[in-house]
């Protein structure tokens, strides 16, 4: 009996030699469509899948693989006698190679297609046939990914397709077809405006490798979403410097988060995954100075997130200290000429890297499950001054500037502000009087005048007056608190202006 392949393929790279070299192996060819007149074109015989079903194609191609016909010609498992003689009852052949892409769904949705352009990209028949195909792996290669065409090939040339071969394509088979479906259902879900779905998936797919994780025993992976939001670390484009480690870059995408929250020219210092220095100012040379003096000594070794295109004036003030990574939506040439004579420094271009989006979600894996989350994308709830004292406009504006750098430190956070930069940055406290104290003992610069943000509410009046002690004339915090009188209280004795955020941004 002469063996046959079904070829069935969006992506037709390369086709036309695969199906060239099944024909030297002597394989029958059935093929549909687009990819039947691929194989035409490469001067091969093929045959139409309606010769096999014997019916024709009908709703617009809707209706082409789904026949009995293809499905137990598949399914059929060949030392199983009574399935045989099934087939030979039915006049059904065995197919024993599947070669099926699926319709583009992704590419469809990326380039803003309609919702029925949408749905009819969605693939029915090829996911079918690739299940098919590979729930009886033993009789039947199937293939879905060209990448694997030229180690199958060369393994059926042989002779034989190893026992692992082809569990390997079952595997490719299933994980391919869930993340095709996890990403239609996504779409649909985000079409329905659906937050918490009662089953949840989502798709990735590798983008590298890493050397090691957070630690040199820990292994680790980098994945980028499916589908790309275009302004994110995983589309940027490494211009020199060695490769990403885990470290660089869950701490670039902090950086990230970070510089998204400004619209003026902004420079974010980063280290371990907390702010070391935040400035803005009215071009990026003096963000980046004033961010970098806000804390020479933490940011050796860390990273530089910046939202203007850096000249050579900043690239050579950025390499005055060794820096892991520097980000920026473009470089002109002779910066990076000037950051390319720092041999291990990583240079990330990403011309949408500030982009803001909204709508996103955070996710944390807890043994046994997994934490979803709406992304914290606010700074103020409802502002409410709670002293006697007014802040002026200065003081707001830098209030404002507090919260946008406090969101992202680590709880307990608090932040010392002054003229859009940060002056002390305390982090990671397991009490706020803490954080308060090591945000003004760190400040390289009097914070006398300055305003102090903190990610929480005050529990007790402690934190003020050590505020009030450093000569802070300003205060923003959430409030909420049972004691909120004892805080009030105080900075009314003290002179100092307290502002309500009516938001707290806790980040753990």
């Amino acid at each position: 009996m002469k063996k046959r392949a079904l070829v069935s393929v969006s992506d037709k790279t390369g086709i036309a030699d695969v199906c060239k070299r099944l024909t030297d192996m002597g394989y029958e060819l059935i093929s549909t469509g687009g990819t039947m007149t691929a194989i035409e074109r490469a001067g091969l015989p093929v045959k139409n899948i309606s010769e096999i079903t014997s019916f024709p194609e009908c709703l617009d191609g809707r209706v082409k693989t789904l026949h009995p016909a293809v499905h137990a010609g598949l399914l059929a498992m060949r030392d199983n006698k009574d399935h045989m003689e099934q087939l030979k009852k039915l006049n059904i052949e065995p197919i024993d190679v599947v070669i099926v892409n699926l319709y583009p769904f992704k590419q469809t949705i990326m380039a803003g297609k309609s919702f029925a352009e949408a749905v009819e990209n969605i693939d029915i028949g090829g996911p079918t046939m690739l299940r098919s195909a590979a729930k009886n792996y033993k009789d039947v290669i199937v293939i879905t990914d060209p990448a694997d065409y030229s180690k199958v090939l060369a393994e059926m040339e042989k002779g034989e397709v190893s026992i692992e071969t082809r569990l390997y394509l079952m595997y490719k088979v299933y994980q391919h077809t869930a993340v095709y479906d996890t990403m239609i259902a996504n779409y649909l879900r985000g079409k329905l405006g659906i937050e918490y779905p009662d089953e949840y998936t989502v798709a990735y797919e590798k983008a590298a490798e890493l050397r090691y994780g957070e630690n040199p025993h820990q292994s680790a992976a980098f994945y980028r979403d499916v589908i790309p939001a275009g302004n994110s670390l995983a589309e940027a484009e490494q211009d020199g410097g060695k490769q990403l480690s885990f470290n660089n870059i869950n701490d670039a995408n902090g950086a990230l988060a970070l510089l998204k929250e400004f619209d003026v020219p902004a420079a974010v210092a980063l280290k371990h995954t907390n702010p070391c220095g935040v400035a803005v100012a009215d071009n990026i040379f003096d963000a980046y100075k004033k961010a970098h003096d806000a804390d020479p000594v933490s940011i050796f070794g860390g990273i530089v997130a910046l939202n203007r295109e850096v000249d050579e004036r900043t690239a050579e003030e950025l390499t005055k200290t060794f820096l892991e990574i520097v980000i920026a939506p473009s470089f002109t040439q002779g910066a990076l000429d000037i950051l390319h004579k720092k041999q291990n420094l990583r240079v990330l271009v990403n011309p949408r890297i500030a982009q803001r989006t909204t709508g996103n979600y955070e996710f944390k894996k807890v043994y046994g499950g997994l934490l979803v989350q709406q992304a914290d994308e606010g700074v103020f709830g409802e502002l409410n001054v709670v002293t006697a004292k007014k802040p002026t406009e200065q003081q707001l504006g830098d209030m404002e500037f507090a919260m946008k750098v406090v969101k992202h430190c680590k709880s307990n956070a608090i932040v010392v502000v002054k003229d859009g930069c940060t002056l002390g940055i305390g982090v990671g406290q397991t009490n706020r009087i803490w954080a308060t104290n090591q945000a003004i003992e760190h400040s390289l610069t009097s914070v006398k005048g300055a305003v102090l943000g903190s990610d929480a509410f005050f529990p007790f009046d402690d934190c003020v007056a050590a505020a009030a002690q450093a000569g802070i004339a300003a205060i923003v915090q959430p409030g909420g608190s049972k004691r909120d009188e004892d805080s009030i209280k105080k900075a009314n004795e003290c002179g100092i202006a307290m502002v309500f955020s009516g938001q707290r941004h806790f980040k753990h």
